[in-house]
């Protein structure tokens, strides 16, 4: 990777917060995630407290520093919780969702797919989350609209999928560095799927993430001839 250095997984808790997290070295400092539990994350970036759907059921957000930024994928509880968002709240806290999401929470500002959105020190995109194996499709349709994140900090590239399948965008999103994808039934993807969304998305490194009971150990030996893919799993359930 040209101008950053991916670290080799340092593990540890910031703070008091008692949670894994993994740094990488961009151009612009160190991006520092780390991993709440289910799909809630949290980025570390030059003095910047950056929230993907933060969910009390996964921390205790009192315990956490206030937030700068929060982005929201989609309207499932899961993901959006009010409540989190209140105790993460300040005067200058930015939040931003799909337009479904901030019309169920009725405040915060809409992102369409497209972009890159400027948020200062970084940037970020928002793309197309959605099902598309009949049956599940009613989970996340795709005329809702849902939300995945492309972040780009110092010029790393994190993508974070939100609720979604393999689906025709991913071919597309352009150059990944790290790529949170879903992993559990019968909402996103098998391991199988996330095999072949990583294939379409090509990041350095991997990490499953809202995969509840999934065997994680499966994707591992899927994904074990894909060279160039690096796969880490860390504690999200």
């Amino acid at each position: 990777l040209v101008g950053l250095a991916l670290a080799q997984g340092a593990w540890g808790a910031p703070g008091d917060m008692g949670k894994p997290s993994d740094s990488f070295q961009t151009s612009s400092g160190t991006l520092e995630i780390v991993f709440i539990g289910h799909g809630s994350l949290l980025f570390l970036f030059n003095g910047m407290q950056i929230y993907v759907d933060p969910v009390r059921q996964y921390a205790d957000y009192s315990k956490f520093p206030k937030a700068d930024y929060i982005f929201i994928t989609h309207e499932h509880g899961d993901h959006l919780d009010a409540q989190a968002i209140g105790q993460l709240r300040q005067g200058t806290t930015r939040i931003y969702l799909n337009e479904a999401s901030r019309a169920k929470f009725g405040d915060g500002n809409a992102l369409e797919h497209g972009g890159p959105y400027g948020m200062g020190e970084f940037s970020v995109r928002a793309v197309p989350a959605y099902n598309v194996t009949p049956g599940r499709t009613g989970y996340h349709p795709r005329e809702r609209k849902d939300n995945g994140y492309i972040f780009d900090f110092g010029g790393l590239h994190v993508y974070v999928a939100g609720d979604t399948e393999p689906i025709p965008e991913m071919a597309s999103l352009g150059h990944v560095d790290i790529a949170f994808l879903p992993m559990n039934l019968p909402f996103t993807m098998t391991p199988e799927q996330v095999a072949e969304a990583a294939r379409l998305v090509k990041p350095r490194v991997l990490y499953p993430y809202h995969y509840g009971n999934t065997d994680t150990a499966l994707l591992l030996g899927l994904m074990q001839k894909e060279s160039g893919i690096e796969v880490r799993i860390r504690p999200l359930q």
